[in-house]
């Protein structure tokens, strides 16, 4: 150990001078890990020492802790309780204690080689004992009264400043504390996946608090148990898992909603050992809406581990993570929902199409025909049926559900089952079920069904191939195509959507057949296309497209119909189902 070179003040004028300056050095400084070395290089100015320590008063403890020091050996970790030591004694008995000879102090700890002389001062702010200097030498006698009473008075001016630089350091850690929570609860709130969430939440909450075992549960409604969904040093399997509501300090808190911070759990009754060696613990409720949700549980093998502070802290950390978690919660279960949904369409989707008819009833002589439909979401409202409900008879059926979608594609099916049933009585009672008396009877059957906001327009056509002629009706889907004798036009057909009016009747239109007619029939999917300008499809468009390919079968018609609205939709989007049939005489 090495003296300081600063001379002792010569006169009482240079020590108040000399006092002053250092008092309002020392107090200048608001920053504890400059303050803590200013203090030595300041006392040196007053008198000589061989190593110096600072101790500060773990109030919650009883202890006494060197917060820096000169002149120890390395790394020296060292702590005193109250009353040990002569600096323990100094503090208990809130003097300074002057010791010239340490050999002969039997309360002396020997922690520096070579130390003989020992002057202990206590730091006192406002009438309470905020920690100790000590002062080390290698001569015997070393420090004097008049050092005893420099320090003494040097001592108040370093506890004002200590308590301001603890004052500064709160603030500060309060400031920074703020901007850690407004971080985290940005940070949570764009977690989804409820697994990740929690992990980060745990990951982020030692950021604020240091923790040994950290558990988030989360309240089961139905069960009326607290589960574990998180545990950092856990206690592994031998951790409890699930905690009934009301039950232990977890229990309680979720209980009654309130924070639980308990210093020495052997002495609380409410306690579940769950983990070995554990002392301390705090609970803190997590509330969303007034309801709680969980808890997160802290729990340290020190007595005294958690603060006020700490409950504090974890219970703004709380209020933010609830939100969060119940988010995440809300996701998960919608995203549940929506797989279940789109698997439920998936299949869905396949029925429908699966139910879709073929190209021409078996053993149809003298017609070619084709369908063709496509939906605009996963399900659709359009329905088409080719029947054959007598010999060289063919039924065409191509209807448009109002709205898109499951509803649209259930009254479809119910709708498309009410044209399969209506014709095949024809063959038993033909004269009661005329192509406008099928409309009729489905109109009953909708509008008894008082689905309002929802109708069908049909157009349905009766093919007689052996007496060479068609019969149509229609409820307002939009006019076919026919293409006769090298002209090409649509069939006026009005009529009213059926489901709408009890009692609406419909007019029949019949036509003659000539080998190479067409007929096309399509849904308003087709009509009302629109491409990236807002322009509209149109019957112009598809007359064109039949005309230009009135010598092609069928399927082929259908097809090009599909491809003149593809181009001309372009990279616009199809809003409306699509349905087209093409019903070609041969012979």
């Amino acid at each position: 150990m090495s003296e300081p070179a600063h001379p002792r003040p010569a006169t009482d004028t240079e020590l108040l001078s000399t006092l002053f300056e250092l008092g309002r050095e020392v107090t200048a400084v608001l920053d504890l890990d400059e303050l803590l070395p200013k203090i030595p290089q300041l006392i040196s100015r007053l008198t000589r020492f061989s190593a110096f320590s600072v101790y500060l008063l773990d109030e919650r403890r009883e202890e006494l802790v060197i917060a820096y020091a000169v002149g120890y050996p390395a790394d020296v970790a060292f702590s005193l309780r109250v009353g040990e030591g002569v600096v323990g004694a100094a503090v208990e008995e809130r003097r300074p204690i002057l010791v010239n000879d340490v050999t002969e102090e039997p309360r002396y700890k020997g922690i520096v080689p070579g130390a003989v002389s020992q002057l202990a001062v206590p730091l006192r702010h406002k009438g309470k004992v905020v920690g100790a200097l000590n002062l080390l030498s290698e001569e015997r006698g070393a420090f004097t009264a008049q050092d005893e009473e420099l320090l003494r008075q040097f001592g108040a001016h370093v506890a004002v400043a200590l308590e301001n630089a603890r004052l500064f350091r709160s603030e500060r850690q309060l400031v920074t504390t703020l901007e850690t929570l407004a971080e985290i609860g940005r940070e949570v709130s764009s977690i989804l996946d409820l697994d990740q969430l929690l992990t980060q939440i745990a990951s982020l909450t030692k950021r604020m608090i240091g923790y040994r075992t950290f558990g988030i549960f989360l309240l089961n409604q139905d069960r009326q148990q607290l589960e574990l969904k998180l545990a950092v040093r856990y206690g592994d399997e031998s951790g409890v898992k699930q905690i009934p509501l009301g039950v232990g300090l977890v229990g309680w808190a979720a209980q009654h909603r309130e924070q639980v911070l308990v210093n020495d759990v052997s002495r609380d009754s409410r306690y579940i050992p769950a983990v070995q060696d554990v002392r301390s613990e705090l609970v803190i409720p997590l509330l969303h809406n007034d309801r709680c949700i969980g808890v997160f549980d802290l729990e340290s093998p020190d007595l005294d581990a958690f603060t006020k502070e700490h409950a504090e802290l974890l219970t703004l950390l709380a209020s933010q993570a609830s939100i969060a978690i119940e988010n995440a919660r809300l996701y998960e279960e919608i995203r549940r929902n929506e797989l279940r949904m789109e698997k439920e369409l998936r299949i869905a989707h396949r029925i429908q199409m699966a139910l879709q008819p073929g190209d021409a009833p078996e053993r149809l002589r003298g017609a070619d025909v084709a369908g063709r439909f496509a939906a605009a979401l996963e399900l659709g409202g359009d329905l088409h049926d080719l029947l054959a409900p007598e010999p060289n008879t063919l039924v065409v059926a191509v209807g448009d559900v109002s709205g898109k979608g499951v509803p649209a594609a259930l009254y479809s099916a119910f709708a498309a089952e009410l044209v399969r049933s209506r014709t095949m009585r024809r063959r038993y009672t033909p004269e009661k079920f005329s192509v406008a008396g099928v409309l009729e009877a489905m109109n009953r059957q909708l509008h008894e069904r008082q689905l309002e906001e929802y109708y069908c327009t049909l157009c349905y056509a009766l093919f007689d191939l052996k007496r060479r002629h068609v019969v149509l009706a229609s409820s307002g889907l939009p006019y076919p195509v026919r293409v006769s004798g090298g002209q090409c036009s649509q069939i006026h057909l009005p009529g009213l959507p059926l489901g709408s009016f009890q009692g609406a009747t419909y007019d029949e239109v019949t036509m003659p057949l000539a080998a190479g007619d067409v007929f096309v029939f399509c849904t308003d999917g087709i009509f009302e296309a629109t491409n990236v300008e807002g322009e509209e499809f149109g019957a112009a468009r598809l007359i064109d497209v039949v005309q230009a390919n009135r010598d092609a079968r069928a399927r082929a018609i259908v097809d090009a119909v599909f491809e003149a609205v593809r181009q001309f939709r372009g990279d616009a989007r199809q809003d409306d189902d699509m349905t087209a049939v093409a019903v070609k005489i041969t012979a």
